[in-house]
């Protein structure tokens, strides 16, 4: 894979609390990728704002807020998200299919009628912090890669673009996916780094020859001292070809 292949394929989670930071470290990292995740975290903080400011950039923007509730407030909610410029936007899949259908319409229809692109839309599975005995307590009698497809099937019925999930699920979810259908897949950790609370994670080699389209990485970039060399450490785990 050559470096430019890469550098499309990793999305750098901007987990801080200010503005500032967060385009501290974009324009840090802006030559070496191109995509950049802000979360609740930094948008709690700064809010609607940084989206704006991190666009202004050049570079593309990944809205994760997992939006989960009615579908009457996650659909309102996702189109003042969608209206910042945001590239892509996730969802909760275990909101519905009704939620995530009609926010997807709704996006849709609103983006031809006010003249701005449509964001591609993610369902969220199952998170990476939960392993199965995690999933059991809650409720939930599937075992957890069953549960990943079953979220995953219901993300493709409601017309979404693709899903976030763990790694460990992607070999089970590249049989199903249909063409186009994105993978995108955070609990990225470098053979070197350990996985905090994130549970069920893989390299980065790993993830892509499992059929991950896009990598999502924080905390071993965006905490380490020299984020451009966690980077390049990051891809150097990555076989060219």
């Amino acid at each position: 894979m050559s470096p430019d292949a890469k550098a499309k394929q990793l999305i750098v989670a901007l987990d801080v609390s200010t503005q500032e930071k967060a385009t501290e470290l974009v324009r840090t990292l802006k030559a070496q990728v191109g995509y950049f995740k802000i979360g609740l975290q930094l948008f709690t903080a700064a809010g609607p704002t940084v989206v704006r400011k991190i666009l202004q950039e050049g570079v593309q923007v990944f809205l994760d807020l997992k939006f989960h509730d009615i579908p009457n407030t996650v659909t309102q909610a996702a189109l003042e998200a969608a209206r910042l410029g945001a590239h892509m936007m996730t969802l909760h899949s275990l909101g519905g299919e009704v939620m995530m259908k009609q926010t997807r319409e709704t996006l849709q229809e609103y983006s031809l009628r006010e003249g701005w692109p449509c964001p591609k839309l993610l369902g969220v599975t199952i998170l990476t912090s939960i392993d199965p005995q995690m999933l059991s307590s809650l409720g939930i009698a599937h075992p957890l890669d069953q549960e990943v497809l079953r979220l995953a099937r219901s993300a493709q019925e409601a017309g979404l673009d693709g899903i976030v999930s763990s790694p460990r699920e992607l070999p089970l979810l590249r049989q199903e996916r249909p063409k186009g259908f994105l993978l995108v897949t955070p609990g990225i950790r470098s053979g070197e780094t350990k996985g905090d609370d994130q549970r069920r994670t893989m390299t980065a080699s790993e993830a892509l020859a499992a059929g991950a389209d896009f990598l999502v990485v924080g905390r071993p970039i965006v905490q380490s001292q020299d984020p451009v060399q966690a980077v390049q450490t990051l891809f150097g785990e990555i076989p060219i070809g």
